[in-house]
Parts: structure tokens; sequence; C-alpha cells
């Protein structure tokens, strides 16, 4: 524990001193690609900004930190001295969460990827760049809300299938239809076999004509 809090003493000297070196160094223009961040919680953002470089400099003395500012604490985002990323300095909230695009340096661009965003990333922050030739300051801000929470979606209301009732009643009818038809046909068979072979009659119902012989 005490290791860990002479490491944080250390570290917030370090960055006194580096802002104070930043501060006697010559102005130079560093330009952030917004003023304001919008995320959502769990969500990723891309941080990019452009300053001011020469072709013929190399980026080895180039120096970058952006921090965090809160009411009690100063949380570093990332530092990056004399070229080489450094990060021992990363404040434990960032560490896993920012990866940092060296290839745009030479462009005269610095740009952070931070993802898996958490509510209390939101805040003021301050970023530094000292070419060795110039310096400059930029300060932005991110807010992140929280994840909405799932919202309970309405069950879809389907038909309900018909009741026993009625289908039962359906069926009923069939039955009787069925019936009507089926009494006079049985009627007139047993009339046919009763009668004698010789005569013959017939019998008229329901549309069907049934014929004794």
């Amino acid at each position: 524990m005490e290791h860990r809090n002479l490491y944080r003493k250390c570290r917030s000297s370090v960055l006194v001193c580096f802002c104070l070196c930043l501060s006697v160094s010559s102005k130079g223009t560093f330009v952030v690609g917004q003023t304001s961040y919008q995320a959502e919680e769990n969500h990723n953002i891309t941080l990019e900004w452009t300053f001011t470089t020469k072709p013929e400099r190399s980026t080895s003395s180039l120096q970058i930190l952006c921090s965090l500012f809160l009411d009690r604490e100063i949380l570093v985002l990332f530092f990056l001295h004399d070229g080489v990323e450094v990060p021992e300095s990363q404040d434990q909230q960032f560490l896993g969460r920012v990866q940092f695009d060296k290839d745009v340096l030479r462009e005269g661009r610095i740009r952070l990827h931070l993802s898996r965003l958490r509510t209390n990333d939101s805040g003021l922050y301050l970023c530094e760049v000292n070419t060795g030739y110039s310096s400059s300051t930029e300060e932005w801000k991110l807010n992140v809300t929280a994840a909405d929470q799932l919202k309970p979606q309405r069950p879809t209301v389907s038909p309900e299938p018909e009741s026993w009732g009625r289908t039962g009643l359906y069926i009923g009818l069939g039955l009787t239809a069925a019936a009507v038809l089926l009494v006079p046909l049985c009627f007139a068979l047993s009339r046919c076999f009763s009668k004698s072979s010789d005569k013959t009659e017939k019998f008229l119902f329901s549309g069907l004509t049934v014929q004794c012989v």
C-alpha cells in the first residue's frame, strides 16, 4: 500500500512538472475534433485531435498527456513520453480500455479509442501536447449516460382458438344434418326390402330418388 501511495505521489509530481514544461514552451496549434462527446454506457468512442507538426521532425520528442479532471483528483487517460506510450502512468479506471493509434502521429493527429464506457468516465478532460518546438492545451467534455433498462415488451396478442363450445356446436349441426338425410334413406330401404319383388316403388327425399324393384 505504501509503495502504491508513493507511486501515486510521484506520478502527480511528474504530471505537475510536465504541465509546467508545457506552459513555458512556445504556443502551437492544437485542435480537438469535438468539444463535447455524448455516449451510452458500454459503448465505444473515438477521440481525435490535430496538432501542428513538421515533416522533418521525428515523433521521438513528442509528449502527450490526456487526463480526466475531477473535484479532488486527476486521472490519467493517456500519457506519451518521447514518442513512447507509458501505460504505467494510466489510471486504474482506464486500464485495458484505451487504444492508441500511433500510425497517425506523423500526420499531426492524435487518435484514442476508449471502449466499454462507464458512467464515471464522464467529466472534463484536458489534453496537452508538446512537440519539442511548440505546445498546446485543449479540453473537452464527455458525458456517458446509463444504458437504458430493457423495457418489457408487450406480448403479441394472437387470436384465441375457437372454444370447444363453438366447435361442438358446429359438429352437432353437421351430425343433425346427416341424421336428417339418413332417416328417410333408412326408411326407404326398409320399405324396399319389405315389398314383394314384383312391385316397384319410388321414394323421393332431399333431392334423392330410391327405386325399389
